[in-house]
């Protein structure tokens, strides 16, 4: 392969797939509506994609999903990240998603 082709390759901005960015979105839809999350934001950089999710507007994302370029021919590397640590990291987006179904939720109690 020509080594410019590749280079220019290597230099374009990496983004989410659709099919990725709609499982991201539905799972994003979900907590919205139960009212956990508010806004979202995307970025990318020419090795990551990232989706970051906020909890209010005006503040650091309380989740970050990204995903990384793959070296030579292994699959994108997916993580989640929260404030501190990392909390999953796979080559399947769906197990890294599914990370939110274990994190724990806020009771409200009725008085």
């Amino acid at each position: 392969m020509n080594p410019i082709l590749t280079q220019r390759r290597k230099d374009r901005p990496f983004y989410f797939s659709k099919p990725e960015f709609t499982a991201i979105v539905a799972t994003y839809s979900l907590r919205v509506a139960a009212a956990e999350w508010r806004d979202y934001a995307l970025d990318n950089t020419p090795k990551t994609a990232f989706f970051s999710i906020y909890k209010n507007s005006h503040e650091t994302p309380v989740f970050i999903i990204e995903k990384h370029r793959p070296q030579g021919k292994e699959d994108p590397l997916f993580i989640l990240r929260d404030r501190k640590r990392i909390l999953a990291r796979s080559a399947k987006l769906d197990r890294v998603l599914a990370q939110f179904d274990r994190l724990p939720k806020l009771v409200t109690g009725t008085s």
